[in-house]
């Protein structure tokens, strides 16, 4: 049976960087999700394995912290461990523009405790990305086949240019419950909910080592901006913000009645 409550919370969690990223989420998601009570959690993971990919023992420790569905982007194939698993596990979502042979999948329809119906399409936007299918076209053909399931339809849109995530957001305004970009693991300021119905934001943000260039060691990413030599992109250490949205659906129409952004720095214990 569906909860008491006509609302159904997801919270989005922005892209997990590395242990960082990992330990802080061990601090806190679960007293996240009790506060909000959120019925479905979703991850971004593609950088949450030493800053780049994702292994099955780091998948698992995520599921284990309390994620439900793990999404990813342009990174995901990264470390070549995940390939067998997700193949398998579909609770690990590839973007589904894709090529149809990419291992994977990239949408399912998941079971919150209470038994709702949510569906979870990752898309990947194409400019400045890989030169992949379309998002737009893909979106419309698996929108068609998540519909089939559930009116509940949460997109995590992986893309460089605001524009395209923009666009997609109003694209599919009214198609899905929500829209929330990931990427560049810079949070934005724009959450609304569109005129019919769907919630938006254009970036979740980081949840990753917050004294540093997007997850990256500060005196690493600015020696390659000053030499333009290659340089190791390591994974900064210390405390990590949490990044991310939570987002109010209606569960008899499938439409978001509100988004709110996640933004803060987990208190360490004894602090």
């Amino acid at each position: 049976m569906p909860g008491d409550s006509p609302l159904l919370n997801i919270l989005f969690i922005g892209d997990i960087v590395g242990k960082p990223g990992r330990n802080a989420l061990a601090r806190s998601l679960r007293g996240l999700r009790e506060e909000h009570s959120v019925d479905l959690c979703i991850g971004n993971a593609e950088n949450a394995a030493g800053g780049f990919g994702l292994t099955p023992d780091v998948a698992d420790d995520l599921f284990g912290l309390g994620i439900d569905v793990l999404t990813s982007g342009n990174h995901i194939f990264d470390k070549k461990e995940i390939l067998e698993r997700i193949a398998a596990d579909k609770r690990i979502l590839r973007p589904a523009n894709y090529p149809r042979e990419t291992p994977g999948t990239g949408s399912a329809v998941v079971r919150t405790p209470h038994g709702d119906a949510v569906g979870v399409l990752n898309l990947m936007g194409r400019v400045y990305l890989d030169t992949i299918d379309c998002p737009f076209k893909t979106a419309d053909e698996e929108i068609e086949k998540l519909k089939k399931e559930t009116d509940v339809v949460f997109v995590d849109m992986h893309a460089e240019v605001t524009s395209e995530k923009i666009a997609m957001g109003w694209y599919l305004d009214g198609r899905v419950s929500a829209v929330v970009g990931s990427h560049t693991h810079v949070q934005t300021a724009d959450e609304r909910v569109l005129p019919k119905g769907t919630a938006y934001l254009t970036d979740a943000g980081m949840t990753g080592p917050d004294d540093s260039v997007i997850g990256i060691k500060t005196e690493n990413a600015i020696s390659r901006f000053l030499t333009r030599l290659p340089k190791r992109m390591e994974t900064a250490n210390g405390r990590a913000r949490i990044g991310g949205a939570l987002v109010s659906v209606n569960r008899a129409t499938g439409l978001a009645e509100k988004i709110v952004r996640v933004n803060f720095v987990p208190e360490a214990e004894g602090e």
